[in-house]
């Protein structure tokens, strides 16, 4: 009987969906799987947070999100861009739907705030007159409509973090993806950041937070996903801080 090559199963999406994870694994030279069979769905508009300890596989999981990282096995689709089989030269095109903010906000040093956040828009070769538009509409939105001028040393760490937020959304991202956001931050500082995520979120972005602030996951009242050594030990709506250590 001749050999007939077993098909690969789709992957369903729903029309609200937009990143799919599906039986995904990540291991690494070790042999220590990073993700094992991970498996998520997240909807348009959702507000989630994905929390875990050290080694839980929080940071892999947003370099796959990010396409930094292939997965081992399994599907991951994000805005209908099937991630394991994109092309390299498509790769730019799709990063650009997703904002992104670090913890330590990876700012350009060396130039000042508006200078930080237009820099976003010359990468995806917005014409100047949209950028003198565009610029001091988000500073304005982000609480710095009077700070445009100012050094990027001379801000406070809240400060800072807002500028890299206006940075991940000036170009209207239908993603935004916040690495420990608040992990730089002060209480009071890290409160007025997740109000800001919150409005963002509330205009229609879907917003991911990897976060080990358990209090302000109490407070927010958002869904939660637990992980722990690479496995979803839970997925709650409006839940709360679990600690996997």
């Amino acid at each position: 009987m001749p050999v007939t090559k077993k098909k690969k199963r789709k992957l369903a999406i729903g029309d609200d969906e937009v990143i799919v994870l599906d039986n995904v694994c990540k291991s690494y030279e070790s042999g220590a799987p990073a993700l094992n069979g991970v498996s998520l769905r997240i909807k348009r508009g959702e507000f989630v947070f994905i929390i875990g300890g050290s080694g839980s596989g929080k940071s892999t999981l947003i370099k796959l999100l990010l396409r930094e990282l292939v997965p081992t096995s399994g599907s991951i689709n994000v805005l209908g861009y099937d991630l394991t089989r994109i092309r390299h030269g498509r790769i730019p095109q799709f990063r650009r739907k997703l904002g992104i903010v670090f913890q330590d906000f990876r700012l350009l040093p060396d130039r000042n705030v508006y200078e930080n956040v237009a820099f976003a828009q010359r990468i995806v070769q917005r014409p100047r007159r949209e950028i003198r538009k565009n610029v001091p509409a988000i500073l304005s939105q982000v609480g710095l409509a009077g700070k445009y001028k100012s050094k990027i040393k001379r801000l406070s760490g809240g400060e800072q973090q807002r500028v890299a937020i206006a940075r991940a959304l000036i170009n209207r991202p239908d993603i935004l993806l916040a690495d420990e956001p608040t992990g730089n931050l002060d209480p009071k500082n890290s409160e007025e950041i997740m109000a800001l995520l919150q409005k963002v979120n509330e205009a229609g972005t879907t917003v991911l937070v990897v976060t080990h602030n358990g209090e302000i996951v109490n407070k927010m009242k958002k869904r939660v996903v637990a992980l722990n050594k690479g496995v979803i030990i839970s997925d709650e709506e409006e839940g709360e801080y679990v600690n996997a250590d």
